[in-house]
């Protein structure tokens, strides 16, 4: 039997990847983005279908999954990778700012599972995968309002796991490294605030090398080949890291003290 799994954020970059792998594999793949307009890419693909779906809005998300159960019948795995990063210093950035951040990679997510969810207890079957990164183990400058996101949704799934697991629903992490895609650049907001110089010789010098860090990353393609071995891989494993380096930096950041692992990262981005 065809399986299928929904995926947010599926107009580029991971999200798009990720499309392809499933669909490649025969799974049926429901493809959802904000804009439909984004959809044309996969016209040509078989058993993709492309739903509107805006992780913020919880009547978008509730509509979305309605009609995704009503095309296909069954979801086995949700792929919750809708998000963006707000870069710059704290507080150049708008309560507007950061609330948008929240509401997208924190909220958003929380909110396309629960409404999945009571389709997963019916069917005591189904896996989330939750697209976090390095950034919600680690952290590095003028990233703070993106970290804060990732490192909650990394609190939310690892404590989620337990209250699933006695409806044999599964909970994974995927931990992307740098990864060469638009994050870095039209999928990024910039924080600005008109007034506010004191941070600009601060940002002049490490944004550049934190962009470097990400163009030399690895490729959205890595990221979901990981993906879909956490789909498909059985077992309970709860964390996954993905391309860009990803296990080697957990693994330091999990061994070296603090006060040697943040001198690192200022070696090599406050320069």
């Amino acid at each position: 039997m065809t399986k299928t799994v929904l995926i947010t954020g599926a107009s580029s970059g991971i999200g798009l990847a990720t499309v392809l792998k499933f669909q490649q594999q025969g799974w049926n793949v429901i493809a959802t983005m904000r804009s439909l307009e984004k959809a044309g890419k996969f016209a040509a693909l078989g058993n993709v279908y492309c739903l509107g779906l805006d992780v913020t809005d919880q009547n978008s998300t509730e509509t979305a999954v309605s009609e995704a159960l009503e095309k296909v019948g069954d979801v086995d795995v949700l792929v919750n990778n809708a998000g963006y990063s707000l870069v710059g210093a704290f507080e150049a950035c708008t309560p507007e700012q950061i609330q948008r951040q929240f509401e997208t990679n924190v909220f958003g997510l929380m909110n396309v599972t629960r409404s999945l969810l009571p389709h997963f207890r019916d069917r005591e079957s189904g896996t989330i995968i939750n697209i976090a990164s390095i950034g919600g183990k680690m952290t590095f400058p003028l990233y703070s309002l993106y970290h804060s996101t990732k490192w909650a949704v990394e609190g939310f799934s690892e404590s989620l796991q337990y209250e699933l697991e006695p409806f044999n629903i599964r909970v994974k992490l995927i931990e992307p490294g740098p990864i060469k895609t638009e994050f870095y650049s039209r999928s990024a907001d910039i924080a600005n605030r008109p007034g506010l110089t004191a941070y600009d010789s601060f940002v002049k010098r490490v944004l550049p090398n934190l962009t470097r860090a990400g163009e030399s990353g690895g490729t959205p393609e890595t990221v979901a080949e990981v993906i879909y071995r956490a789909a498909t891989d059985g077992s309970a494993k709860l964390r996954y890291p993905a391309g860009g380096n990803a296990g080697t930096l957990l693994l330091l950041r999990k061994l070296l003290p603090d006060r040697i692992f943040t001198s690192i990262v200022r070696r090599s981005t406050v320069r």
